[in-house]
């Protein structure tokens, strides 16, 4: 392993974050050439495959006679190996072999050869790609154990809470053989407990919170003072401001799911925001939805549902400036107007209840379109949350005033060291090299797959789409087989739970009204007999782990009911079965009415497909709905893919506005 490598992770400063480079025209050019070759180059295999893993089989044998004791005392003595002469490959395979020691005596878990290639992988930081139920959550442990013995603090980042406390309490005995010390951070944890956890070797926390965090640190360092600086105003005593940051820098972070946190999340700005004193009246926002009410799609506005977006047309913004304001103008001008109609269309036209948001105790929570959870500390900007919220028949909230903002593309860029593991990466590979300089690296698994894909079925109506699903429900629960079904909104999953019930079929559901129950929920799906319906099943974080006698009836069968705005996710759903060498079977039930293929093909296209699916040939309309969804699917990539370019775009662009006017972020 390299010297730079260890240069990165073993850093030194008060606040050690890496600085954005700005990239001219080459840059951007060789970022563009490069990431088209970047799925394609695979890295070589000595730095973690068998001759490293040979290694740490030959020091494992050494350190395994060591007492408790021992292996504490050779840990401090490893670290002062790496921090002195850089992360070499015996030393780092000691380090692994120390730690899987540790594991197997106190978690009673010994790693596995493909974890500790997975290991090595985001030691190198890159990405490993490994198959849902292979164990991701113990394989963090050796790079992080391994950085933090040098000094170097570590963020191990996951998708939301309980993942973040379950992960720190089933791995902390290992830190702790270790002589390392581990935090948690969580929502609603006061500044003095959030400092006790940043400041421990190892950090469990989610995206959300580290990202804010960050924010509240750059707010206080707005002017950017150097470490020598920083340690001077310590002189001030607990009043400084380097007693009132709360992390300790950006030097290494471990990410997981990382296709989720570092792609899918990339399409939201992370804003912090403050009350005015003085927000828009209530009122204006009424009248501006009335307004919107009142004007007609195609005359008045268009609306451009692929892209999620909506345009006042040269008619509407005449009745807009013709519209009684007389209680607004006080409050707006002409083009605030114009925003706050558009704003109110959107909130009539493009969100919807119970799959963009809910609303709960009288206030509406967003619903993360990609993990089906709640956001309840979110909300929409530009008037457009308050707007929904008239919509809903809820009272307002203020509106707030930006304090301040970054994308996760740029938050990310700016830790010295940036590792991930997912089991769905390579079809994001050239986007994660392209902004992060993340390569993906796909490990085999530990036993043989032993999952089969059945046969897409298609129809032409979502009425026979859901009786056919209900159908194969019927049938496979006849057989005793666990069975999970994939919906891709609360509606949805509200609506085959009622055909479920009036079938006589006991069942449970997942979604963002029982995320409280979600972890039992998905734990117990693989139990005989078990009916699992969950709306979005990327990044739950939870094995499904098959019942006694469940392997013999041909393991956990995965219905995913809608094609998902990305293959991946998809693919995360079907990864539910047929975890560690399990049996287990998946299969894709569509229709020409998914708001997917309605939403990204031309009706002209869909009419031969249903007419084909309507008529006595045999599977010519199975493959035309299949080639559809697909088509749907990758156009639906490439919109994602364009929003998160311009989203940092326009990010780079607000930095360097605000910095050329004395402020930061």
């Amino acid at each position: 392993m390299s010297r730079d490598t260890a240069n990165a992770l073993i850093s030194a400063g008060i606040y050690p974050e890496r600085e954005e480079r700005r990239e001219n025209w080459l840059d951007r050019l060789e970022t563009g050439l490069s990431a088209l070759v970047a799925p394609w180059v695979r890295p070589g295999r000595g730095r973690f495959g068998t001759s490293m893993i040979g290694r740490i089989d030959h020091h494992g044998a050494e350190i395994g006679r060591l007492t408790d004791p021992e292996i504490r005392q050779t840990g401090r003595e490893i670290g002062m190996t790496l921090r002195m002469e850089g992360l070499r490959d015996d030393a780092v395979a000691r380090a692994f072999a120390l730690v899987r020691e540790a594991a197997s005596r106190r978690i009673g878990m010994r790693h596995f050869d493909v974890q500790l290639s997975g290991g090595l992988v985001l030691l190198n930081g890159m990405v490993a790609e490994m198959e849902t139920g292979e164990g991701k959550t113990l394989t963090a442990t050796l790079p992080a154990c391994t950085a933090a013995l040098t000094g170097t603090r570590v963020h191990i980042i996951t998708v939301n809470d309980y993942l973040a406390g379950r992960d720190a309490a089933l791995m902390g005995p290992i830190y702790e053989a270790l002589g390392l010390t581990v935090g948690v951070v969580r929502q609603g944890m006061d500044p003095a407990a959030r400092r006790a956890a940043y400041a421990c070797d190892v950090t469990y926390c989610t995206n959300k919170e580290v990202a804010f965090d960050y924010l509240k640190d750059r707010i206080v360092m707005w002017d950017r003072p150097s470490p020598m600086r920083l340690q001077l105003e310590r002189l001030y005593g607990e009043s400084s401001r380097a007693n009132r940051l709360l992390m300790r820098g950006l030097s290494f972070a471990i990410v997981d799911e990382a296709d989720s946190v570092l792609i899918d999340e990339a399409r939201t700005p992370l804003i912090i925001s403050t009350d005015p004193g003085a927000s828009t009246a209530q009122n204006v926002y009424r009248l501006a939805l009335n307004l919107a009410a009142s004007l007609t799609a195609g005359d008045d506005f268009s609306i451009s549902e692929s892209e999620r977006n909506v345009e006042l047309r040269d008619r509407g913004k005449a009745k807009t400036e013709g519209f009684d304001w007389a209680e607004a103008r006080a409050w707006t001008n002409p083009p605030q107007r114009q925003e706050l109609v558009r704003q109110g269309l959107s909130a009539l036209y493009l969100f919807e209840r119970d799959k963009h948001y809910l609303v709960r105790d009288g206030k509406v929570q967003i619903i993360d379109e990609y993990t089906g959870r709640l956001m309840p500390d979110r909300s929409w900007e530009l008037g457009l949350h308050q707007l929904i919220e008239i919509k809903e028949g809820c009272d307002p909230t203020s509106r707030k005033d930006t304090l301040a903002r970054i994308s996760y593309q740029r938050f990310f860029r700016r830790y010295l060291r940036l590792a991930g593991m997912t089991g769905t990466a390579r079809e994001v590979a050239r986007e994660l090299w392209s902004i992060y300089r993340l390569r993906v690296v796909p490990l085999p698994t530990n036993r043989p797959l032993r999952r089969k894909g059945l046969p897409s079925r298609a129809f032409d109506t979502e009425r026979r789409k859901w009786e056919a699903v209900v159908g194969t429900i019927g049938q496979i629960h006849g057989s005793g087989r666990p069975i999970l079904v994939g919906t891709r909104s609360v509606g949805s999953s509200e609506l085959l739970s009622g055909l479920l019930n009036r079938a006589g079929l006991p069942h449970r559901v997942l979604n963002a009204e029982q995320d409280r129950q979600e972890a039992e929920i998905v734990a117990q799906a693989g139990q005989r007999g078990q009916i699992t319906v969950a709306t979005n099943m990327a990044g739950r974080g939870t094995d499904i782990r098959l019942g006694p006698g469940v392997a013999e009836l041909g393991g956990l069968h995965v219905i995913a009911s809608e094609r998902s705005e990305a293959g991946r996710i998809d693919r995360q759903l079907f990864g539910r079965c047929g975890r560690q060498g399990d049996p287990g079977t998946f299969q894709s039930v569509l229709s020409l009415e998914d708001e997917l293929i309605t939403t990204h093909v031309k009706t002209f296209l869909r009419w031969p497909a249903a007419a084909l699916l309507r008529s006595p040939l045999p599977l010519g309309g199975q493959w035309a709905c299949g080639l559809l969804a697909l088509m749907a699917q990758r156009s639906a990539e490439r919109l994602h893919a364009r929003l998160r370019r311009n989203l940092l775009r326009l990010d780079t662009q607000m930095e360097d506005a605000l910095a050329f006017s004395g402020r930061l972020e």
